[in-house]
């Protein structure tokens, strides 16, 4: 697909009937109104938003003030297809239409044929299966408690690495190795120990009989863009198997085509995990995730009744997955997610205070050369662009992957001026 047919595949505007909907239920406040409402009625997790956003189409949002912004987040590398895309909103909307949420005491054709899908795109052998969450840290959840299943005869250790970011439900936040989200719920789900990252000789010594499970991320995303080598990754498909370990990747971030394959672990031959986890990308924007099990040795370790969710793999959500990966396969995601992403990571490694870049098709991570990532968020935005600081001196992109070459040539050609902004307060402070 050309360069015009991807901006032009997600693009839709909002219809004036619509908006006047959500006015009906909402009434029509600014940005500022909005937020003083927000800190009176929601629980204070998040802190104070930056904006109130109103509109979506494409790779662009609009606040309630009318200013516009490129994306360049996703949502957090969830709107694979940006915002309000006419196919995956008219198939949503239609099957809502017809049969919005059953219970799991039945299935529905599209849960059938998502579950098909995904197994075909995970080239999973015969006997796999698809167990369907409403989200990432409940898919984990699921494989927390398949690696469970794996201790019958004695295994009592998850390995998990430093720097994951796993979820922040209780067995996911034990394989979350960031002391701040861990230390204030503990104490946590027992038995998981966290690894080196990236060090084959730490994992050959931890690995042993008397490991469940080894949880890694292809790429971890929360902790600055971070890519496991192949070699790690084949070492640890290795040993796993060798002592009798599941080897599940989660790929809620770096699944759904983000990294120019349908799944990170894809790019390194030979490395087929016994599970893996999905969300975020998978559902287009709508709440869908998934654990998928490979095999029918691993698929057998769950049985009926040891597993369950209300609304998991419900007709609308599942619909919404079967919309979105055929968008992604009509426009040729893969091979458009791995050029753009490259001419984004050739562009920052020219600009002028990125210090290194990292990453794969359009998941990528980049360091600056202070401490000054957080106000550079801020000056993006003021700039008309959301990026996300995943930690004092690193910036993270995860755009929708319709994103096209002259968007991304947009946040370029602005970085410069949006630096040096941001170096602005660092430097006065220390004056």
């Amino acid at each position: 697909m050309n360069e015009t047919a991807i901006a032009t595949h997600g693009r839709h505007a909002a219809a004036p009937a619509a908006d006047g909907a959500v006015d009906v239920l909402t009434g029509g406040d600014s940005g500022a109104e909005w937020l003083a409402r927000y800190n009176g009625a929601l629980l204070g997790v998040f802190g104070t938003p930056q904006r109130v956003l109103v509109r979506g189409s494409g790779c662009y949002v609009w606040d309630a003030d009318g200013t516009r912004y490129l994306d360049l987040l996703g949502g957090i590398a969830v709107n694979a297809l940006g915002h309000a895309h006419p196919f995956v909103t008219s198939v949503v909307s239609s099957q809502l239409a017809t049969l919005g949420h059953i219970s799991n005491f039945f299935t529905s054709p599209t849960q059938v044929a998502l579950a098909e899908k995904l197994l075909a795109l995970a080239q999973a052998p015969a006997g796999s299966r698809v167990f369907f969450t409403n989200s990432g840290t409940e898919a984990l959840e699921a494989a927390v408690k398949l690696a469970r299943r794996n201790s019958t005869t004695g295994r009592r250790r998850i390995l998990a690495l430093d720097g994951a970011f796993h979820g922040r439900t209780m067995g996911a936040l034990a394989l979350t190795s960031k002391k701040a989200y861990r230390e204030p719920f503990e104490p946590l789900p027992a038995g998981v120990e966290h690894i080196p990252f990236n060090d084959t000789d730490a994992l050959r010594e931890a690995m042993d009989g008397s490991v469940a499970a080894l949880v890694l991320e292809p790429i971890q995303g929360e902790a600055g863009v971070r890519p496991l080598s192949p070699e790690y990754l084949r070492t640890a498909r290795e040993l796993t198997r060798e002592h009798g370990a599941l080897l599940i990747l989660d790929e809620v971030q770096s699944g759904i085509a983000r990294t120019g394959h349908w799944f990170a672990h894809q790019a390194v031959d030979g490395v087929v995990p016994d599970a893996m986890t999905l969300a975020k990308g998978l559902g287009g924007g709508f709440p869908v995730g998934a654990l998928v099990t490979f095999g029918e040795d691993v698929s057998g370790l769950i049985g009926a009744g040891q597993h369950g969710t209300t609304f998991g793999g419900n007709p609308v959500a599942t619909a919404a997955g079967l919309a979105t990966l055929h968008a992604l396969e009509s426009m040729g995601a893969l091979q458009h997610a791995s050029d753009v992403g490259a001419y984004l990571r050739a562009g920052l490694t020219a600009v002028d205070g990125v210090a290194a870049v990292r990453g794969e098709g359009l998941l990528i991570g980049f360091d600056l050369d202070g401490e000054h990532a957080p106000a550079a968020v801020q000056a993006a935005l003021a700039a008309g662009f959301i990026i996300n600081a995943t930690g004092p001196s690193t910036l993270r992109l995860a755009p929708p992957l319709i994103l096209t070459t002259e968007q991304a040539a947009t946040l370029l050609d602005a970085l410069p001026a949006i630096l040096r902004t941001a170096q602005t307060p660092a430097r006065e402070a220390s004056a």
